[in-house]
């Protein structure tokens, strides 16, 4: 999405774009996720602090959270930055700047939507946190009062009753939940990212197969090899989310990325949910797709290339399960995919600093699908010496 997004806004602004990829644009990371366009994420996601759930995280008791240790002592550094990034004061610095992106994302994916004819893949009827206990849709609801009161952000809170009018596919009493008004659903995340790439073609664009690895710089241009030949540019951007941060290493910067992986299955669709759930103490979510009820995972701390291990994929089964009455899944494998995180949970957009006609946009952590575009028109922005829409500094790459 974030790639796919940087080649359109940076055509529509006169330049001469190639977008080079492995497979084929949406087939990655935006394949997998919940398909949700979050307009109500203005805070990016904290690491809990809460010595409790730490504990029942690293003892491998919570659906929301599975490990491997062997990948830990690798990430540990950056995970240790972004437990010390978690604090209540620097979460909300973070999130000025982080909310400034979210406060475009629903506006930046509207002309892309239609210009792609995409409408028929959005819903922007919205979706729901529901809450297990009275503790937590009560702090659920508290922060949804706060979001509205700071952001503007618009939601509707239903007690146990209204929510099991309003959604009698559940087969469990809930406490209640909060609906968010403003957040769009999309019934084919893949499909979208893949409507905009062809809209970039149907443009002039190029889509061509590569590998970043086979880059190289000749005097002031880079080149990389393609399935058409070498690509030769003056500026390249390196938008490689979850792979990046291998890939900048080898340039030489040493910055606090890590990977959360997290898994989905799809089941036969008899399941009647009016618009996708977040079950909030399970971490896990259940939403309505084209090609079934997908059910997607909380966050795996592994390395990117490890085998998949669907510990959590089984949990979160058994919970939804028990919640909505889950037909037979279909199938088709569970998919696997990693999320690009920072340790300061912002993303990294700007001009490459010991490279030049080098630019970085990666880093979006939960949120590449939501804030793609708006990432790729504040980069565009950048490259072509425009003002960028929102103040770009808490996302430059040269802050570590």
């Amino acid at each position: 999405m974030v790639g796919t997004c940087t080649a359109l806004h940076l055509q529509a602004r006169g330049f001469d774009v190639v977008l080079i990829d492995r497979r084929s644009p949406g087939l990655e990371t935006s394949y997998g996720n919940a398909g949700l366009i979050q307009q109500e994420a203005v805070e990016p996601y904290a690491m809990p602090r809460d010595p409790v759930f730490l504990l029942q995280s690293a003892l491998g008791l919570r659906s929301e959270v599975s490990w491997h240790a062997n990948a830990i002592p690798q990430m540990l550094p950056a995970l240790w930055r972004y437990y010390k990034n978690s604090t209540t004061e620097k979460h909300a610095l973070a999130t000025r700047a982080y909310g400034l992106l979210t406060a475009h994302a629903t506006s930046e994916h509207q002309p892309l939507i239609t210009k792609s004819q995409s409408e028929y893949l959005i819903s922007k009827s919205g979706f729901r946190f529901i809450y297990r206990t009275q503790q937590a849709f009560d702090d659920g609801c508290a922060r949804a009062a706060r979001l509205h009161k700071d952001y503007g952000v618009a939601s509707q809170i239903l007690d146990s009753t209204a929510l099991a009018k309003a959604e009698p596919a559940l087969r469990i009493a809930m406490a209640g939940s909060v609906h968010w008004l403003e957040s769009w659903a999309v019934s084919d995340p893949g499909a979208l990212v893949q409507r905009y790439a062809n809209l970039f073609v149907a443009k002039g664009g190029q889509i061509l197969h590569g590998d970043a690895n086979t880059l190289g710089q000749h005097s002031t241009n880079w080149h990389v090899q393609t399935d058409a030949g070498d690509v030769t540019a003056s500026q390249i951007v390196i938008a490689l989310g979850p792979w990046a941060n291998a890939f900048v290493k080898k340039l030489g910067y040493d910055m606090p990325l890590f990977i959360k992986r997290g898994y989905h299955q799809h089941y036969k669709r008899p399941t009647r949910l009016s618009m996708p759930l977040l079950d909030y103490e399970k971490g896990y979510v259940i939403a309505p797709m084209q090609q079934g009820m997908r059910l997607t995972t909380g966050a795996e701390f592994a390395r990117i290339d490890a085998p998949a291990t669907p510990i959590q994929l089984q949990k979160t089964q058994s919970l939804a399960h028990e919640l909505v009455g889950l037909e037979d899944p279909l199938p088709t494998p569970p998919w696997l995919g990693s999320r690009p995180c920072t340790a300061d949970m912002l993303p990294i957009m700007g001009a490459a600093p010991k490279h030049k006609g080098m630019w970085f946009n990666f880093g979006h952590s939960h949120q590449g699908f939501t804030h793609g575009p708006v990432s790729g028109r504040l980069l565009a922005e950048m490259i072509s010496k425009e003002a960028p829409l929102v103040d770009m500094a808490s996302f430059s790459p040269a802050r570590f």
